[in-house]
């Protein structure tokens, strides 16, 4: 049964909580839903592909985007632009589609002032040791880099009670069953099935 209307998925949680990953599997196991692309104004990295990693623009189409009020959200970090195209999400949700949006908590913020009825998960840990240790066990920062990712994840923490959902990633597939169990609850909301409710008027 194909639906009326896609879901908005906002999934935000604290650097090394292991995102990436969970959004891997959940997309490995379904169908219909649609990872949001972020624009943003700096230059691509070794590796990186145009419209895969980020839409890469120019600095001048990007203000141009928000002259025109074409981005749910956006932000300026490190002198570059990251930002979600409004259009491209709206597209995919008319369509029936859901669509993904890995972004941390400021942009998620923006987007609950815009789309209430979105769904707002946030993914933790099972314990701030863990998250440490998973920081540590990537090898890829400094002490000081990993001690300020921990001190960013404490003040994210605080704004975990105005999300609607709370995920413990302690193995990646539970983790991807509690989305998956959540999205299901989602689509049998009585204002979801309304097109199934009018036979029975």
């Amino acid at each position: 049964m194909k639906k009326e209307k896609g879901q908005l998925i906002v999934l935000s949680g604290p650097s090394g909580v292991g995102k990436s990953t969970v959004i891997a599997e959940l997309f490995g196991q379904r169908e219909n839903i649609y990872f949001s692309v972020s624009y943003t104004t700096r230059q691509p990295r070794v590796g990186e592909q145009d419209g895969v990693n980020y839409n890469f623009v120019v600095r001048e189409e990007f203000e141009r985007m928000i002259a025109a009020d074409e981005l749910l959200e956006y932000a300026e970090y490190v002198n570059n632009y990251y930002g979600t195209s409004l259009k491209a999400i709206q597209d995919k949700l008319n369509a029936g589609v859901d669509v993904l949006l890995d972004i941390e908590v400021q942009g998620a913020a923006k987007v609950r002032a815009r789309c209430p009825d979105a769904l707002f998960i946030f993914i933790i840990p099972p314990s701030f040791e863990e998250l440490s240790r998973r920081l540590h066990r990537r090898n890829t920062d400094s002490e000081d880099v990993i001690a300020g990712r921990l001190e960013k994840a404490k003040i994210e923490f605080k704004e975990i009670p105005s999300y609607d959902y709370l995920v413990i990633n302690d193995k990646v597939s539970g983790a991807v069953a509690e989305i998956e169990a959540i999205l299901k609850a989602a689509e049998c909301r009585v204002e979801n099935r309304k097109s199934i409710l009018a036979q029975f008027a």
